[in-house]
């Protein structure tokens, strides 16, 4: 008998800008609040999780194993084992992934999945401080750029992969102006709909003295100037079209979801919110990292049984 894999429960943190209100916050923690998040909105005890599955690229100083920090830190036990994830982009959908391929194969029932990230607190590197620099400068290289914005076949910055797509599949700046414009506006909108109340949980943030303060809501939307957004210069190429406003940003947060075998939801009297299809994988050249999905989906869905006029939505977990 085949088995079915179904989500229960999905929630995220608020997102935070660089260097903005999650800031002070590890991201073990952020993954910590998401993950106890999904279980409450479950009405889960976390007896009942078999594994947990957190991606996390930027890991540097964040002490060891951080999807096991997140976990432990949500109240989940000591003998449930946990993985981190580093796809880049991908992390976070490649746990899920991960998480519903051990329960296809019977070797789970109820697995937590997700990512996180704080992107504010990634250290600088001092190469070679351990054999120490004999004459000459000692250079600080910024962790984030490096182990998580590089190309290191090309040698160049995620945004000039960017710049290739753009080139090469005709998107103007103003195509590219025109869509992040609408992206802030949409995020405000639904913000002020409240379309992300049931999705979204609130970040304690602790505070030198007094109480923490609740993070509740996204803030990058709130800092846009779209008056500038025409005028800015390009980043990555001076001749180039991506700039500081309509690149992806860097940002802090995290996401969950509970994830369970369909058998295993209706003994616990669970509602799933949703079911597991299918998933696919693919990969081509890495500076053509924008254009990978395109690869992938047409796997899922032949997978799925599903043709392109049977989807309501596509979400695209890619930057720029």
């Amino acid at each position: 008998m085949s088995r079915e894999v179904v989500i229960v429960s999905a929630v995220r943190t608020p997102i935070g800008s660089f260097l903005g209100s999650l800031s002070s916050m590890p991201a073990p923690r952020l993954g910590a609040t998401a993950i106890q998040g999904a279980l409450q909105k479950a009405g889960l005890d976390p007896k009942e999780v078999d594994e947990v599955f957190m991606g996390c690229v930027l890991q540097a100083d964040l002490g060891q194993a951080p999807a096991r920090q997140a976990a432990i830190f949500a109240g989940i036990g000591n003998n449930v084992p946990c993985t981190t994830v580093n796809k880049v982009c991908a992390s976070g959908m490649k746990a899920i992934q991960l998480g519903a391929q051990t329960i296809l194969a019977g070797d789970n029932d109820v697995v937590v999945a997700g990512g996180m990230e704080n992107m504010s607190q990634v250290p600088h590197y001092m190469s070679g401080g351990r054999t120490g620099q004999k004459l000459g400068d000692m250079k600080l290289v910024d962790g984030m750029v490096k182990d998580g914005l590089t190309d290191v076949y090309n040698r160049y910055h995620m945004g000039n992969a960017a710049e290739l797509c753009a080139r090469e599949c005709n998107i103007t700046r103003e195509d590219q102006d025109g869509f992040a414009i609408e992206s802030y506006t949409r995020s405000a909108a639904a913000w002020k709909e409240g379309r992300f109340a049931d999705e979204v949980v609130p970040v304690e943030v602790p505070q030198r003295k007094g109480d923490p303060v609740p993070f509740t809501e996204d803030e990058e939307f709130k800092n846009v100037n779209f008056d500038k957004i025409p005028t800015l210069r390009p980043v990555f190429d001076k001749e180039g079209t991506v700039t500081a406003a309509n690149a992806s940003t860097l940002n802090d947060g995290a996401a969950a979801v509970i994830l369970m075998s369909a058998e295993k939801a209706k003994a616990l009297g669970l509602t799933p919110i949703a079911k597991v299809l299918a998933h696919a994988d693919a990969a081509q050249a890495p500076e053509w990292f924008t254009t990978a999905p395109s690869k992938a989906l047409p796997r899922a869905l032949k997978k799925a049984g599903l043709a392109n006029d049977q989807v309501d939505l596509w979400e695209l977990n890619e930057a720029f």
